[in-house]
């Protein structure tokens, strides 16, 4: 111990709060690069997407753009949306729109699209299973909500509509114009909208005490509208 500075110093008392702040920040970005890689996964396996990524695989198969690069645009776009819905993104936030679609346009370079019938659904099942625990992983790092989450809790505040209902008309109007694009939709669409919600609850709680607070991450595991990814 130094001399000079006691047990109960300042500097002491705030070493436990840095660590904490520098576990969180890997939490978040190991999370949102998992979750990159789990969407690629999904690509690959050529089964369906989720709804969000339905549209990017749309817009990237028109405009001849790799589809993490649309996931960003599309991020950035989301995000001016915010504005008028007075929402106020966090690091989280910004970080989810830039490093996903990074993470998505690399893990394609490396992964193989899949062509047997088994190893297709072995990798789907693997993606949902890993964007399941990516999505817990960042949102418990409590830096934000990604950009797609804001979107729909800010409709939801200004309308009066529950978040569940606003994430169902957003996504199935994402899914719509995903597919019209033509996005891939399939089994792995609907498997994605029914394990996403439940596996990100599961790997919420499993992640809170890394995260939030214990009664921020209750509510949010409460709620799957809003343990679902975006």
């Amino acid at each position: 111990m130094h001399p000079l500075r006691p047990a109960g110093s300042p500097a002491r008392a705030r070493r436990p709060r840095v660590l904490r702040w520098v576990r969180r920040l890997g939490q978040l970005y190991l999370g949102l690069i998992l979750y990159g890689v789990s969407s690629a996964m999904q690509v690959q396996a050529g089964l369906g997407l989720g709804p969000w990524d339905v549209l990017h695989q749309g817009i990237a198969f028109r405009l001849d753009r790799e589809i993490g690069t649309v996931s960003i645009a599309v991020g950035v776009l989301l995000l001016l949306l915010w504005i008028p819905l007075r929402q106020r993104p966090g690091l989280g936030t910004v970080s989810n729109v830039l490093v996903v679609g990074l993470a998505v346009n690399a893990t394609l370079v490396v992964l193989p699209a899949q062509h047997g019938d088994a190893a297709r659904v072995a990798l789907l099942v693997a993606a949902v299973l890993l964007c399941g625990v990516a999505t817990g992983m960042y949102i418990s790092a409590g830096f934000g909500p990604g950009p797609r989450d804001g979107l729909m809790t800010g409709i939801a505040r200004r309308t009066g509509i529950s978040i569940r209902l606003s994430r169902t008309i957003v996504e199935l109007a994402v899914l719509l114009s995903g597919w019209l694009l033509g996005g891939t939709v399939g089994v792995g669409t609907v498997l994605f909208a029914l394990a996403i919600g439940p596996l990100a609850q599961l790997f919420l709680r499993l992640f809170a005490r890394f995260g939030l607070d214990s009664s921020n991450v209750t509510a949010i595991a409460a709620e799957p509208a809003l343990a679902q990814p975006g």
